[in-house]
């Protein structure tokens, strides 16, 4: 007798907002619980549940212990177009939004996928990047240098010789990705059958690469001269192969059919490319995600603001990036107090908190902290304006953060 298969519950979510109610079974109850990162689950009349976002966004498919299937839509709050230019930007080569079919619907992952099928095109048109990888193996010829220790512990017929040698190879770890996020973009649901079938013919552009074991850590790679025209599509290949697992209750994490983007981080590494771009002109530099130790006077208490601006190697500002809206009154006092501990351990003046907004930002507004002369700036960025005015904002931003606070 053949086992009649469940189709799978299909669930929009919006990544922020009250959420949906919906009735949902105990075993689906718990598919979902097993991922508390994506969604939120809280108890409604009736015996439904209420469903919300998790500031995450994308497509996942989970599984109930039963083993049904649950495909999460993740919906974002950006219109996509918006979306794609945060995923993309890049400051030595800024992606201004082109003709995307897919993103004048709201499918984020159609629209990644083809983004991804147009930068990897562009970036492969100048001939494929080569790099020496060395190589230790056995040939019946004397190839590089030979493996002297392993050459002397053999006994009989000196053939084959044991060599070590330098191969200019396509193999790279930056080549290894670009044909793992290729290969993932294809097989994941929602593509258009057009945009798989460009994305097929890009892999099949890089020959002699290895594509990387499901689950297998994403090979280092630093940026250099030889691999700048590589940037923007290597950032966008980590970003689609970030999504690979999600983490589980209990800390561990499993695999999951599908993409997440984690949209803080999302819009914290946009601040700091963006913003890092426009300091980097005023001779600031701008560090992010760095570890302290000055909060207590031991050095035991480690903490890592965001970004921490440098001028002349001694810190100038800090701000922390709050991907939320700012409330019409004043930001969350747990902010004021987070950026007042990091002003205070760091000897700073001032500091700033930028929200992220969805529709006309307000001017920025300081609070001067009683008793201790430190201001904290908050501003709202509006991330629908278009990408000149986005980056101009940035421009005034430079300016603001590393200005002298009023007092």
């Amino acid at each position: 007798m053949t086992a009649v298969l469940t189709p799978p519950l299909r669930l929009p979510v919006d990544e922020t907002g009250p959420g949906t109610v919906r009735d949902l079974t105990p075993d689906q109850v718990a598919g979902l619980l097993r991922a508390p990162a994506l969604v939120r689950l809280l108890p409604a009349p009736g015996g439904r549940w209420r469903v919300a976002g998790n500031q995450k966004v994308g497509v996942a498919r989970l599984r109930t212990p039963t083993g049904d299937a649950i495909d999460l839509l993740l919906r974002p709050k950006l219109p996509i177009r918006d979306l794609l230019f945060l995923l993309s930007y890049s400051p030595t080569d800024p992606w201004h939004p082109e003709p995307v079919t897919a993103a004048t619907t709201d499918e984020l992952l159609p629209a990644l996928a083809e983004l991804l099928a147009r930068t990897t095109r562009r970036t492969l048109e100048s001939g494929v990047l080569h790099g020496y990888r060395t190589v230790e193996e056995d040939l019946p010829l004397i190839r590089g240098r030979i493996r002297t220790t392993a050459q002397l512990r053999r006994v009989g017929l000196p053939l084959p010789v044991a060599v070590r040698y330098d191969d200019h190879t396509p193999d790279i770890a930056e080549n290894r990705i670009l044909l793992a996020a290729l290969h993932r973009a294809t097989h994941l649901p929602g593509v258009p059958a057009p945009t798989r079938l460009t994305l097929r013919h890009l892999s099949d552009h890089l020959p002699g690469v290895r594509l990387l074991h499901p689950g297998a850590p994403l090979p280092t790679w630093t940026p250099s001269r030889l691999n700048s025209r590589y940037t923007r599509a290597l950032q966008l290949a980590e970003l689609l192969l970030s999504g690979r697992s999600i983490q589980a209750e209990g800390g561990t994490s499993f695999p999951t059919d599908g993409f997440l983007l984690d949209m803080p981080k999302v819009f914290e590494r946009f601040l700091a490319l963006a913003l890092g771009d426009a300091l980097s002109r005023h001779g600031v530099r701008c560090a992010a995600q760095e570890t302290h130790h000055r909060l207590d006077e031991a050095g035991r208490v480690p903490f890592r603001p965001d970004l921490v601006l440098y001028r002349a190697g001694r810190p100038v500002s800090v701000i922390d990036a709050k991907y939320t809206v700012l409330g019409a009154t004043a930001p969350p006092v747990d902010h004021l107090y987070q950026l007042l501990g990091y002003c205070t351990a760091l000897g700073l003046p001032s500091g700033h908190l930028i929200y992220a907004a969805t529709s006309g930002a307000t001017a920025p507004t300081d609070h001067i902290i009683r008793g201790s002369g430190i201001t904290v700036t908050a501003h709202a960025l509006d991330l629908t304006r278009p990408p000149a005015e986005l980056l101009a904002k940035m421009t005034e931003l430079a300016h603001t953060t590393t200005s002298t606070p009023p007092t």
